[in-house]
């Protein structure tokens, strides 16, 4: 496939830069440019307004920024900075570029503040239950232990006058793979806000992770429609997310699992377990201020089911959640999905009207105790 970016729509083999420039006045300001790449295991989006003066050069060019942040970011390279920092920090202190440790400072405090349901130095146990190049497995006792005894943030020692990265053992792996594609999206619409030309913008990786800047091309307000994700049927929406300036991430186990001795097995595995949880929602989505917090939220949310969550948002008030849960008995191959709400306005989503929606009432904003399921 080819790696520039694509207008959807158009053969894959031709480059959108050798087409030729559409008629003057063709393009309405309610028009949309989308161009997309493969990047990150996923498919990354940039919607502009078509009439922008030279939308499809910005486009390109964030998109250039995602293949670089990748080759940065990813643990499936030997040659990237992060695995680099994975096979050296055990040695000694590694330096690393000064945005990669600021994203590092700031996902290990996001850490402590979930009480560690998200931990970005859990990479040793993906790597146990095989999500990390394979085979996926259940690992026996004597691997699980050892995993778990290589991962937790309290093993990474990060000096912010050096700017360097340091583990207290060796086999530490650090995964940005729950957070990356949110923090490339953010970057990438870091990039776009700098552009000379004021400009809206929709910035997706897949549907997992999606960043709405403004409103989108001929409206007066309003935010882009985002589809809500049905775990159970992926061609039925089960709702309308509206984003304006602000990001989404969604986590699930039904998206990357496999099965064994009669159980199912997701991806997000609980870092204070070292497992999958045997039960839960079957998704969650997050509204937060970015698209990297949305992504590391959706998941530490979905370990923490809605009651802990509800003790979260209720000192972080920027932040809103989207549970879905099946009231279906366990087993039935018939799907029943509720959305459990968290501090979700009208303005912000629309459901299907067949679908039944739950708020939940936030506690009084006060310690924050998360719960081991």
């Amino acid at each position: 496939m080819n790696r520039r970016a694509l207008l959807r729509g158009l053969p894959a083999g031709e480059p959108p830069a050798r087409l030729p420039a559409p008629p003057e006045g063709r393009w309405g300001w309610g028009d949309r440019l989308k161009a997309a790449r493969l990047a990150m295991g996923s498919f990354f989006e940039v919607q502009l307004p078509a009439a922008m003066p030279g939308a499809l050069a910005l486009a390109e060019l964030a998109l250039d920024l995602v293949d670089r942040l990748e080759s940065q970011l990813t643990i499936y390279r030997d040659d990237s900075e992060l695995s680099r920092v994975n096979a050296q920090a055990y040695e000694g202190p590694v330096p690393v570029e000064a945005r990669l440790f600021e994203l590092l400072t700031w996902a290990t405090a996001l850490g402590r503040e979930t009480q560690n349901a998200y931990d970005v130095a859990s990479g040793a146990l993906s790597i146990a239950w095989g999500f990390i190049r394979g085979p996926r497995r259940v690992p026996d006792a004597a691997a699980l232990q050892e995993a778990r005894s290589k991962s937790g943030s309290e093993l990474v020692r990060l000096d912010p006058e050096a700017r360097t990265v340091h583990f207290t053992r060796p086999g530490v792996v650090l995964n940005l793979g729950s957070i990356g594609k949110g923090y490339a999206v953010d970057r990438a619409i870091e990039l776009i806000r700098r552009h000379p030309w004021p400009t809206s913008a929709l910035v997706q990786a897949g549907q997992s992770s999606v960043y709405g800047l403004g409103s989108p091309p001929g409206q007066l307000g309003g935010g882009w429609a985002v589809s809500l994700r049905n775990p159970f049927d992926p061609d039925r929406p089960l709702g309308t997310i509206w984003l304006k300036n602000r990001g989404l991430g969604t986590s699930g186990a039904a998206f990357q699992s496999f099965e064994a001795g009669g159980r199912t097995y997701g991806h997000v595995i609980d870092p204070r377990t070292g497992e999958p949880p045997s039960s839960g929602p079957s998704s969650v989505t997050v509204l937060a201020p970015s698209a990297a917090e949305a992504d590391a939220l959706s998941t530490a949310f979905y370990l923490l089911g809605p009651l802990a969550s509800a003790h979260y948002v209720a000192r972080h008030p920027e932040v809103s959640a989207l549970f879905v849960v099946d009231r279906a008995p366990a087993k039935s191959e018939v799907h029943f999905p509720e959305i459990v709400a968290l501090n979700v306005r009208g303005s912000d989503f629309e459901s299907d009207p067949l679908i039944p929606v739950r708020p939940v009432t936030l506690p009084s904003s006060g310690e924050f105790t998360a719960q081991v399921r």
